[in-house]
């Protein structure tokens, strides 16, 4: 089972990050100045996981990456960059398959 990490960053923010069982990082957040908007984001992430039209798919010079969207349009989550498209849609379908019952493991 996948699990969201929530650490502290050097500039005081707290970001969490979406880990799969294998422990690769799936999807990564911004910054968030105080822990409870941290923790809505993780549950922002569980809620529109589901949905296909959520994930934002970019290539570029080096590669493939996604974004997981608010129904507003707010990015909520970043991937890491991908070397092919088939590798990113993966991703995705790993962060469909962990978001939904990750545990949170809060490392702040």
């Amino acid at each position: 089972m996948g699990k969201f990490e929530i650490k502290k960053d050097k500039a005081g923010e707290f970001r969490f990050n979406l880990k799969a069982s294998n422990g690769q990082v799936i999807l990564s957040s911004e910054g968030y100045k105080a822990k409870p908007s941290c923790i809505n984001g993780i549950e922002s992430v569980r809620s529109n996981s589901q949905s296909d039209e959520r994930y934002e798919r970019k290539q570029n010079s080096i590669g493939h990456k996604f974004n997981l969207k608010s129904p507003n349009g707010q990015v909520i989550g970043t991937s890491e960059v991908y070397t092919s498209a088939s590798a990113m849609e993966n991703g995705i379908a790993s962060v469909m398959k962990n978001a939904p019952e990750a545990s949170i493991d809060d490392q702040s």
